[in-house]
């Protein structure tokens, strides 16, 4: 008999939040909104199509992927791409994608963000509008 931990449903939450922060705050700034909706259709960073089995260890293997995803992709966008950002952004799709999260892209396509940035997938800067 195996005993296993399962994850909160605070952890579950979290990467939901995590995954709605790339639609939410990376894609828009280097994505078109109809290539955002592609790879919503395409169920990109999709948590409910994965193989996560709700255990606590990988919750935390999903949510450190993802924010080292995050970390990797501001580091590059604001300094030069190296080999070694190269090697640690694919080992972490690689994680995300032994738990059925996909994540088809490379880090060259966060090197140059968009000159425009207005997205209807960014979240309003705050809750009045004008």
């Amino acid at each position: 008999m195996k005993t296993v931990y399962a994850a909160t449903e605070e952890q579950k939450q979290y990467i939901h939040s995590l995954t709605e922060q790339f639609y939410t705050g990376i894609f828009p700034k280097y994505f078109t909104d109809d290539e955002i909706e592609t790879f919503q259709s395409l169920g990109i960073l999709q948590f409910e199509a994965s193989t996560y089995d709700g255990t606590l260890k990988e919750a935390f293997t999903i949510i450190s992927a993802l924010q080292s995803l995050q970390a990797i992709i501001e580091c590059v966008s604001s300094h030069h791409l190296s080999a070694h950002y190269e090697h640690l952004f694919q080992r972490n799709i690689e994680r995300l994608e032994q738990h059925g999260i996909s994540f088809p892209l490379t880090l060259e396509h966060f090197l140059h963000e968009k000159d425009e940035y207005v997205s209807m997938y960014m979240k309003p800067v705050h809750a009045w509008v004008m």
